[in-house]
């Protein structure tokens, strides 16, 4: 008791002494009760963990009575029906001519029937795909290139493999003479071949090659015997003699190991000359070509006493160089032969043409060559006289794809 009669109260000190004005008046917990809390919160927590232990001996026990036997798995195709008699086959035709190749009609025609069975609405009894291969050809090629395709015949020949033959209408198809070891196609590409020694044709190197030797290769397939037909050739280097040349497809090729070409060469002139047929006609210039190292014109009638061979100088002459790129327009309705660098008209080295011809290149060692289709210029007289003009053409096409996947480094020339 205080001494005026008022009763004191605890302090509460801190370490100091100093009291805490935050206690003051505060009530402290029973420490009693405090632990019975506790003892009832674990009795509780204990008893909840018998609880959960109990069910999982009993769930346990259940997974253990189980049938374990592997159920089988069921899968469920889902089927789509697609009624193709429902949609418009001229639509379906003009989805199909972006295909472009005949390969790609050809995986199209095995998909299902309503594309590679004939159509009886077709008027001319052709399955969709050979509808498609169809217009394809007679949109592409040319009237004179037509002449050069296989004839469509029902049950025969389909107009597949007649677009099939046109995509390789310019293949170097034979080889001759040492072409047949130190020739081979480019990249896959068979509009294109090189020689041993070329950047193209790798490390592989022989020792039996002269270098000054030729290598002759023939686009055999693309026999041109009417009309107006244009090609372009690619070279690298030089020495490339390129032209036309008979037809000759009884030949052996297999029987010229060696040295093999179509001027020149007298003693193979027999052999030439015994493939002759009623269709060469009554022309006596069977091989005929343009020699890029000097610019001269060879030709020749392949006869015993080399009467009907020539090396002429011509109007407009100009030899080549590596890179060039050598046109050659073949009129075979007033028999000429023209000739164009860099799409440069450069002139008529000949003339007095008839009969079938078909392109070939001869080439020496360290050269890469490659031909394409080139573009049909707007003919007139003055041309014909062999007057130099510019090569002119309304639709000019770009290089080609395999025309750069031959030469990747090189920039082609265009007009």
């Amino acid at each position: 008791m205080a001494d005026d009669g008022s009763e004191k109260k605890p302090k509460t000190a801190t370490e100091d002494g100093v009291v805490d004005p935050s206690e003051r008046g505060a009530r402290r917990p029973d420490p009693l009760w405090l632990y019975f809390l506790s003892c009832a919160s674990a009795a509780d927590m204990r008893g909840e963990n018998q609880r959960l232990r109990s069910e999982n001996e009993q769930l346990h026990g259940r997974t253990w009575q189980l049938n374990h036997e592997v159920l089988p798995v069921v899968v469920i195709h889902a089927t789509v029906v697609v009624d193709l008699s429902r949609v418009d086959t001229s639509i379906v035709a003009h989805i199909a001519s972006f295909l472009g190749e005949s390969l790609e009609l050809l995986n199209l025609a095995l998909t299902c029937k309503s594309f590679g069975w004939r159509q009886p609405a077709s008027s001319l009894n052709l399955s969709l795909v050979e509808g498609v291969a169809c217009r394809a050809v007679c949109s592409r090629a040319t009237k004179a290139e037509m002449g050069s395709l296989p004839t469509y015949t029902s049950g025969t020949t389909t107009w597949m493999s007649i677009l099939n033959r046109y995509e390789h209408l310019l293949d170097f198809d034979v080889f001759l003479g040492f072409a047949q070891r130190f020739l081979k196609h480019m990249n896959g590409v068979r509009t294109a071949v090189c020689t041993i020694g070329s950047d193209e044709w790798g490390d592989d190197d022989v020792d039996d090659f002269d270098y000054g030797d030729y290598c002759t290769a023939v686009s055999s397939g693309y026999v041109m015997t009417s009309g107006v037909h244009c090609v372009e050739f690619n070279t690298t280097a030089l020495p490339c003699c390129i032209g036309i040349v008979r037809p000759m497809p009884n030949l052996d090729a297999g029987a010229y190991e060696d040295s093999c070409f179509f001027i020149g060469e007298e003693a193979f002139n027999s052999d030439f000359l015994a493939q002759r047929s009623d269709d060469w006609g009554d022309g006596n210039v069977h091989p005929c070509e343009y020699s890029s190292r000097s610019g001269k014109t060879n030709w020749t009638a392949w006869d015993e006493e080399n009467e009907g061979e020539g090396v002429a100088n011509w109007e407009g002459m100009e030899s080549g160089s590596a890179g060039d790129t050598i046109g050659m327009l073949l009129n075979l309705d007033n028999g000429t032969l023209t000739v164009y660098k860099n799409n440069r008209r450069l002139g008529v080295p000949k003339d007095g043409l008839s009969g079938p011809y078909c392109w070939y290149a001869a080439v020496g060692g360290n050269v890469a060559v490659a031909i394409q289709k080139g573009s049909i210029p707007a003919l007139n007289d003055n041309q014909v006289k062999g007057v130099i003009c510019p090569f002119v053409t309304t639709t000019r096409p770009n290089p080609s794809r395999n025309m750069r996947q031959c030469f990747p480094s090189r920039n082609q020339n265009s007009s």
